[in-house]
């Protein structure tokens, strides 16, 4: 657990590793090794047993990948953590974890595209059945629970749409069915949400997103509240080879030294973006949850430390609007992923969350026209500049459907 006298930047630059411990090193060392000799065979036999915690092959452990798990738990407040290879093999390290043929989990969506298959093709196919309610409805939540429930899995803000969970009152449905509630925390990261201390007891990651922040390295992160779950999820990672190696989690380490100063500067640039977007002819609607207009404002002021630096948006135009908005801006890169310092924009019905059936993205309420906005460290009035100019090719038409 992190010391609670320091404050998130702090832990953000000093957590994880010891420069005592690696020859007065003021960066964590590169431990670039698959395999590490035994002094004696007595101790190589400790270590298998678990009696001795020193290093004994990478799949199973690496200081290098032990420094930014303990530097990522203690930004979450967790009892410990689990890098993996990216933030899928988090999702998946989770779900062969807890789960077996005959369970049953509860899910919020709209979700991340790819988790979402997971559950209905792969896992439906070993015996796991998965129920879907919307994010926001805590009374279906709790209507959907069965006997043979074993998971409530929740993302919060809800990738594309920026619908929000309330930690809360989902925690209090987990405990009363006596199953964990597993968070997807990717969207606001340990900097502005902290799940386990709203009840939650598995925190994940893609630390590919705002904990690396660089668009150089895909990873993700399982973080445990208490140290059974989190044997439980170490042991399903390591024996499916699920881990991450030395370098990646290296890269990764190094930018969460910056997170808090880019996670605020993007953040700024998102919240005056929203504003200014929303009073634009050519946009029908903004999703964004630092915004007073979004649906659960007071629910992101009460359980987020600030709203985050995605926007979801529609154009008046529809799709067609979406595409040449897209064709059209210089400075923004249309690229999928967020949290990295470069702005990105992509349409998550054809891109992200094209696995999705069409039907079920309109359900989700992932319409055709939806925009997501990854916003950046860029200054302002360049974004800005980049989205008028791509704006004015903007045909304004009605609607056929909005995000409100």
């Amino acid at each position: 657990m992190a010391d609670q006298h320091r404050g998130i930047h702090t832990t953000a630059v000093h957590a994880g590793f010891d420069p005592a411990e690696h020859h007065g090193a003021v960066s964590m060392p590169i431990y670039q090794s698959s395999t590490f000799a035994f002094p004696s065979a007595e101790e190589g036999a400790a270590r298998f047993s678990g009696s001795s915690p020193g290093p004994i092959y990478t799949r199973l452990g690496n200081p290098t990948i032990e420094a930014l798990e303990r530097c990522v738990a203690d930004l979450e407040g967790g009892c410990g953590a689990v890098g993996t290879a990216t933030g899928m093999a988090a999702v998946s390290t989770v779900l062969l974890a807890l789960l077996k043929q005959g369970n049953h989990v509860v899910a919020t969506h709209p979700l991340y595209g790819p988790t979402s298959s997971l559950l209905e093709q792969r896992l439906a196919g070993f015996g796991v059945a998965t129920s879907f309610v919307a994010a926001e409805d805590a009374i279906a939540l709790a209507g959907a629970v069965r006997p043979e429930t074993r998971m409530i899995l929740a993302e919060t803000p809800a990738n594309p749409t920026l619908a929000l969970v309330d930690l809360e009152m989902a925690a209090a449905v987990a405990r009363e069915a006596g199953v964990p509630l597993v968070v997807d925390n990717t969207f606001a990261g340990p900097y502005l949400q902290r799940p386990l201390e709203q009840g939650a007891e598995i925190v994940l990651h893609s630390m590919t997103k705002s904990l690396n922040g660089h668009g150089d390295v895909v990873a993700g992160v399982v973080v445990a509240r208490h140290p059974g779950l989190l044997s439980v999820c170490r042991d399903a990672a390591r024996h499916y080879g699920l881990t991450m190696d030395p370098h990646q989690a290296w890269l990764v380490l190094r930018g969460i030294r910056t997170l808090g100063m880019r996670v605020e500067r993007a953040q700024a640039n998102a919240l005056a973006l929203a504003s200014w977007l929303e009073k634009r002819p050519e946009i029908a609607g903004v999703r964004y949850p630092g915004l007073p207009s979004h649906p659960q404002y007071e629910l992101a002021r009460r359980q987020m430390s600030g709203p985050g630096s995605v926007i979801a948006f529609e154009l008046t135009g529809g799709v067609e609007a979406g595409r040449r908005l897209m064709n059209s801006v210089r400075l923004i890169t249309l690229a999928v992923s967020l949290g990295g310092v470069e702005s990105l924009i992509e349409h998550p019905a054809s891109m992200t969350h094209k696995a999705v059936p069409e039907a079920e993205q309109l359900r989700q309420g992932i319409t055709p026209g939806l925009v997501r906005l990854a916003v950046g460290c860029e200054d302002l009035d360049d974004l800005r500049g980049d989205l008028a100019a791509a704006l004015a090719r903007v045909e304004i038409t009605k609607p056929a459907l909005s995000i409100r």
